[in-house]
């Protein structure tokens, strides 16, 4: 499912604001000409939500050289910062091969296992990084020797470090939230709290980050989803404390995939959204109609309030 994209002002000042507070320990953020050897190196901050720069000195010239060593810092923080590397452990980075003036970084498969949002944080750390290096102009990202693909399934193709500045997307309108969602185990027939730490956009509403998560699935090894993983978030809204949700025709057609009773993808919605979002209550539609039932035996042309009754291990 394609996450929600919102666009956002320039990045150039909240990068300088993000140095300011950081000290005098750090220079202040890119801006103008940089002194012969500098280069910065984009981190992310503490919370894992904002880029963060880093002045680098180094007397190396050869650009493929340089490159390597640009690589090197990324990928490990200096210990007197009170940041983290934007390249998640858990993604091997396997080298680089450069064509003109793009770059072509190799990562194992596990790049495409990052979420969107902590993805375009790593995206635009390595292209804000590299291409200060002399004849660098782009990035291009392959991941498993795949190239990268967006939402859609289209090819990223190659990153100007310009993206993210020029462009009126802002990679740093980022915050962690933690989430309670309700999911079920083997049986099926009770529901489960998990509590997640998600990353998310600050425009995000609390209601769609809630359902994108179930859609996503549970992460504990001993819960199973409730929602088919193909289903898609056509709209969501509330007012006055209703959630109104429309799906697609997969959340009908998908559901006798899941082992589960009746009810139970019913209230994993409604009790994960009472519990993290406010909701009261819950409409739900397919394809902009709640005229239809749910594994035909149960009316969505109603409002759906929280059930405990539903939730196991209490």
């Amino acid at each position: 499912m394609e996450k929600k994209r919102i666009w956002l002002p320039v990045l150039c000042l909240l990068f300088l604001l993000a140095c300011v507070a950081a000290g005098c320990g750090r220079k202040s953020a890119p801006a103008g000409t940089r002194e012969d050897g500098e280069y910065w190196i984009y981190y992310l901050d503490a919370s894992g939500t904002r880029l963060t720069p880093n002045a680098y000195q180094t007397e190396t010239t050869d650009t493929d050289q340089l490159v390597e060593e640009l690589m090197g810092q990324l990928r490990s923080v200096p210990q007197e910062l009170d940041s983290q590397s934007a390249i998640p452990e858990k993604v091997e980075y396997r080298g680089f091969h450069r064509e003109e003036t793009v770059v072509y970084l190799t990562f194992s498969d596990s790049y495409n296992s990052m979420k969107a949002d902590q993805e375009i944080l790593c995206r635009a750390a390595l292209a804000r990084t590299l291409t200060q290096a002399e004849g660098v102009n782009y990035i291009s990202i392959l991941a498993g020797e795949q190239p990268l693909l967006n939402s859609k399934g289209q090819p990223v193709g190659v990153i100007s470090g310009n993206d993210f500045i020029d462009s009126i997307s802002d990679v740093n309108a980022y915050e962690k939230t933690t989430l309670t969602l309700y999911f079920t185990d083997e049986k099926g027939e009770l529901l489960y709290p998990e509590t997640r730490e998600v990353v998310h956009n600050v425009n995000t509403s609390m209601a769609q980050l809630v359902l994108e998560e179930l859609i996503a699935g549970p992460e504990a090894f001993r819960l199973c989803p409730t929602i088919p993983p193909t289903t898609e978030l056509l709209n969501v809204s509330v007012n006055d404390n209703v959630c109104y949700i429309n799906f697609d025709e997969d959340f009908l057609s998908g559901s006798g995939t899941l082992a589960v009773a009746d009810y139970i993808p019913i209230y994993s919605i409604v009790n994960s959204l009472a519990e993290a979002a406010g909701i009261n209550r819950v409409q739900i539609s397919v394809n902009g109609s709640g005229n239809v039932k749910f594994r035909d035996s149960i009316s969505l042309d109603t409002q759906f309030e929280r059930n405990l009754d539903y939730i196991g291990g209490k």
